[in-house]
C-alpha cells in the first residue's frame, strides 16, 4: 500500500513539474511607406520609321538597275534607268513647237500695234483690227501651249531616272534589267525602309489606361514629369534593349475586336539592332507612388479561395490574419493596394508553426543573413497577378 501510494506522488509531481508549452518565434518586417517608379511591360511590333515603294511614273523600259539589293541608299539615288529615248524626242519636239510659235509672236505683234494707230485714223476698219488682234492673242495662247509641252516634256525625261525619295535600306528588286513597266503600276520595283530611328507599336488595354487615369485623377500617382516619356526596350531574347525611347503619342482610336489604344515609341538604331517586324518587350513608365508598401513575396500565401492572404503580429503579440489585394510583383516583392498600413509587423518566416490568435515571439527578419546582400527593388513592371 504504501509503495502504490509512493508510485502515485511520483507521477503526480512528473505531471505538474512537466515544461511549459514554448511560444513558436517567428520574423518579421514592419511595414513602411516608400516611393516606388511604377512601369508596364507591354508587348509590341518594330515597324520602319519611313517606308517608300518604288514605283515608275512613266512607261518605258528598265535599262539598267543601279543598286545593289539589301544596301543603304540615300535620299536622291538613282534606283533605276528607264530609256529616256522617247522622252528626249518629245522634249526636242516641244522646243522645236516652241520656237515656231514664239517667232511669229513679233510680226503678229508689230501687225496689231499698227492696225490699233490705223484704226485711229479711220484708215482701216474695226473689223481689221480686230481680226490682227485675235491672231495676235491665239499665237501667243500657243506659245504659251508648247512652253507646258515642253515643261511635262522635260518632267518626263526626268521620270526616266528613278530616284530614291527617302534614305533607308533597300529590298529586293522586282524587276531586272530589259522589264518593261508603266506608270504607277501596283506592284512596286523596290522597297526602301527607314530604320534609323525605328518605330515600336504596342497595344495597350482600355481597361489598363483607365485604371492609370483614375489612379492619377486620385493622387495614387505622379507623373515624373523629367522622365516620362522616357522608354527601355526588351528584346525577344529578354536582352535589354541599350538605347532608351520616347513615347511619341497614344492613339485616340479603339481597336474594337481587341479594346486595345497603340502606344507608338521611337527608338534610336544606329546598328540596326532592331528590324521591321520584331517581336519586343517595352518598358513604359505609369508614374511615381509615393506611398508605396511593398512585403517579401513569401509573406503572402493563399486561402483555400485563393485570396492572397498575410500573417501580422498585432500589438498584443499574437498572430492576426488579414486579407490583401495586390497590385503587381516588383523583384521579389509584392506591391500592396489595400490590406495593410504603415506600422503593421507582417510575418515572413515560422507561418508553418502558427495560426491566427497565437502568441508569438519576434524577431526581425534580416533577408541579407539568409540570401546576401540585395540590390534596391527594381521599378514596377506589369502586374504578373492581378488585383484581388
Amino acid at each position: 500500500m504504501a509503495l502504490f501510494c509512493g508510485l502515485s506522488l511520483t507521477a503526480c509531481n512528473r505531471q505538474v513539474q512537466a515544461p511549459p508549452t514554448q511560444v513558436p518565434e517567428v520574423a518579421t518586417v514592419t511595414v513602411a511607406q516608400q516611393q516606388v517608379l511604377l512601369t508596364t511591360d507591354l508587348p509590341g511590333r518594330t515597324s520602319p520609321y519611313r517606308i517608300a515603294e518604288i514605283r515608275p511614273q512613266v512607261n518605258g523600259l528598265i535599262q539598267k538597275r543601279l543598286f545593289t539589293e539589301g544596301s543603304d541608299v540615300k535620299a536622291g539615288q538613282e534606283l533605276y534607268q528607264i530609256d529616256p529615248a522617247p522622252f528626249q524626242a518629245a522634249l526636242d519636239n516641244a522646243k522645236a513647237a516652241l520656237g515656231r510659235a514664239e517667232a511669229n509672236l513679233p510680226a503678229l505683234q508689230s501687225r496689231a500695234d499698227r492696225y490699233k494707230q490705223a484704226l485711229a485714223d479711220k484708215a482701216v476698219s474695226q473689223q481689221d483690227f480686230d481680226d490682227a488682234n485675235a491672231a495676235l492673242k491665239q499665237a501667243q495662247a500657243d506659245a504659251q501651249y508648247y512652253k507646258a509641252m515642253l515643261e511635262t516634256a522635260n518632267i518626263n525625261l526626268n521620270y526616266a531616272h528613278v530616284v530614291s525619295p527617302i534614305s533607308g535600306r533597300i529590298g529586293t528588286s522586282t524587276v531586272t534589267d530589259g522589264a518593261i513597266v508603266t506608270a504607277y503600276q501596283p506592284v512596286p520595283l523596290a522597297t526602301i525602309q527607314q530604320l534609323d530611328p525605328i518605330y515600336v507599336d504596342v497595344p495597350q488595354s482600355t481597361t489598363e489606361l483607365l485604371r492609370l487615369q483614375r489612379r492619377l485623377e486620385e493622387g495614387g500617382l505622379r507623373l515624373d514629369g523629367t522622365n516620362a516619356n522616357q522608354v527601355q526596350l526588351l528584346l525577344g531574347d529578354g536582352t535589354k534593349y541599350p538605347l532608351e525611347g520616347a513615347l511619341q503619342f497614344r492613339d485616340v482610336s479603339v481597336d474594337p475586336t481587341t479594346a486595345t489604344v497603340i502606344l507608338r515609341m521611337v527608338f534610336p538604331n544606329p546598328n540596326r539592332v532592331l528590324l521591321p517586324g520584331m517581336f519586343v518587350r517595352a518598358v513604359v513608365k505609369e508614374g511615381v507612388n509615393e506611398r508605396a508598401v511593398l512585403i517579401p513575396q513569401q509573406a503572402v500565401s493563399r486561402d483555400p479561395k485563393g485570396n492572397p492572404v498575410a500573417l501580422i503580429v498585432d500589438a498584443s503579440g499574437k498572430v492576426e490574419q488579414r486579407m490583401l489585394s495586390l497590385d503587381r510583383a516588383i523583384g521579389d516583392q509584392w506591391l500592396v493596394s489595400s490590406g495593410l498600413a504603415p506600422g503593421d509587423r507582417v510575418i515572413v518566416e515560422g507561418m508553418q508553426k502558427v495560426r491566427p490568435g497565437v502568441p508569438v515571439k519576434e524577431v526581425p527578419f534580416s533577408k541579407d543573413e539568409k540570401q546576401g546582400t540585395s540590390a534596391p527593388p527594381a521599378p514596377a513592371t506589369k502586374p504578373a497577378v492581378k488585383s484581388s
